[in-house]
């Protein structure tokens, strides 16, 4: 099984390269009220070498749509990450894709998103989301599962959920807002051991799951 790893909140250079050294595939940057929030010209310096298959994730909460177009126009990134609600009062434009955020006791929508990213009440708290309902949403959609992960238990978050990807904050810091490059790395190690495929009596099994996106 493929997954998709995402690290989020970084706001220095030293963890921008030991999340791209360790092997993640989206770097999430905070433009929100947060220990973790970055200015456009603080994220822009930090990707300014970011390899080009790095998707780069510009996460807000609540935006106005004129912060929106600041952040889109100023550092334009792959995705922008928002309740979904949010996206009811905003646009996109350009080449930047919608990453909305669904909560544990949120009422899902008729027609589910193609991709999403799944967590806790409250982002960036630590808290773990409900991995069961997590699970039975990732049946249907490309779910990034998010809230509360860390080394010690991506692997069985994994297990458990099936998701196509995976996104840490609190999980890989020494403090809020400071992130631990060894920390990143042993998520990442982590993650990759519990989604590496499965060869039993010389079968190799794969879900076939791309992963082109988040």
């Amino acid at each position: 099984m493929n997954i998709r790893i995402k690290i989020c909140g970084l706001t220095s250079r030293e963890a921008v390269r030991a999340a791209v050294d360790a092997g993640a595939d989206s770097l999430g940057f905070v433009f929100a009220d947060s220990p973790r929030r970055v200015s456009v010209a603080q994220a822009n310096e930090l990707t300014s070498d970011l390899p080009p298959e790095i998707t780069r994730v510009a996460v807000m909460r609540h935006p106005s749509a004129a912060e929106v177009d600041a952040v889109l126009e100023g550092f334009r990134p792959d995705f922008l990450q928002t309740d979904h609600a949010d996206f009811q009062a905003i646009g996109l434009h350009g080449p930047c894709r919608p990453l909305p955020v669904y909560r544990d006791g949120q009422a899902m929508p008729e027609r589910i998103p193609y991709l999403l990213l799944y967590e806790g009440p409250v982002s960036g708290s630590g808290q773990v989301a409900d991995w069961g309902a997590a699970a039975r949403l990732a049946r249907s959609t490309r779910l990034i599962l998010a809230g509360g992960l860390s080394a010690d238990n991506v692997r069985e978050a994994i297990k458990a959920v099936q998701p196509y990807g995976v996104d840490v904050s609190s999980g890989v810091e020494a403090a809020p807002g400071r992130k631990d490059p060894q920390r990143i790395r042993e998520f990442v190690e982590a993650a990759h051991a519990a989604a590496a495929p499965i060869e039993i009596l010389g079968e190799h099994k794969d879900d076939g799951t791309s992963s082109s996106a988040g």
